[in-house]
């Protein structure tokens, strides 16, 4: 179902152009894109909409990509981290890899001729790069040392990957979540250091407990950037280590969806 949010306000550029064409979209036509090359693709799909896809136009190294993954929790396999040193390595030295603070890889260097080559080797691994950038969800946070801790609470690796199969479709794209007013960080703390930074995520949850059963309390609001910085503020929410975690995640994306600002992208709450 093709997200259909028309927000009462006076729209600002980035408004104007999603309402023009969902992001997503570009996915249909990424094999054209990669036989025409990047200088023939309209201004907005190569600067704003290829970020749907995770693919970033670099101006400072025209024709080199940066391809933002989606890892969540951080985990890869030895695998994985094959087939991903193997797409940087044909590039020789421009080709590398970023580690973020979301717990995520970045590849740079890319061309975007070779990317469904490349997406279809991700694929058969299990990694997608699909909404990671622009107004989407970003990489879905949780403890580095999940299920390796010994004073761990929840081990909430499973509950992270079911967070973002359910944003993404199983990492397909999913229209139902592709026009958030801006981006949205999800972080889900299994152990009691606060690794994830709660304080600064859009919705956080962190391990509690309720009548003698562990679970999570939650945080909304969290906001950090260059110009801006709102600490996330408790929900008086509990949930159980469940697929009520899922449920309740869609449930406040959909009302940011729908209620959220979005004329002042500097003020998106």
């Amino acid at each position: 179902m093709v997200n259909t949010v028309k927000p009462n306000v006076e729209k600002n550029k980035f408004e104007k152009f999603k309402a023009e064409k969902d992001g997503l979209a570009v996915k249909e036509e990424l094999d054209y894109f990669a036989q025409i090359g990047w200088e023939a693709l309209d201004k907005t799909d190569l600067e704003h909409r290829l970020k749907w896809l995770g693919i970033f136009y670099r101006p400072v190294t025209p024709g080199k990509f940066m391809v933002r993954l989606r890892v969540p929790h951080g985990i890869l396999t030895s695998n994985q981290m094959r087939v991903l040193a193997g797409v940087v390595q044909r590039y020789g030295e421009d080709g590398n890899a970023d580690i973020t603070t979301r717990q995520n890889l970045q590849l740079r260097g890319i061309h975007l001729e070779d990317i469904p080559d490349i997406f279809g080797r991700l694929g058969a691994v299990g990694i997608t790069s699909i909404q990671s950038g622009m107004d989407n969800v970003r990489n879905i946070t949780g403890s580095p040392v999940a299920g390796l801790d010994a004073n761990e609470l929840i081990d909430t690796r499973e509950l992270v990957q079911k967070v973002q199969d359910a944003i993404t479709n199983g990492g397909q794209g999913n229209y139902e979540f592709t026009n958030l007013p801006r981006k949205f960080n999800i972080a889900i703390e299994g152990g009691r250091d606060n690794s994830v930074h709660a304080e600064i995520n859009d919705i956080a949850l962190v391990p509690a407990y309720k009548e003698g059963q562990i679970g999570f309390n939650v945080l909304v609001g969290g906001f950090f950037s260059a110009k801006r910085c709102a600490a996330a503020v408790p929900l008086n929410v509990w949930v159980p280590p469940s697929d009520d975690v899922v449920q309740l995640c869609l449930a406040i994306l959909t009302v940011y969806r729908d209620r959220g600002l979005r004329a002042n992208r500097q003020k998106p709450g």
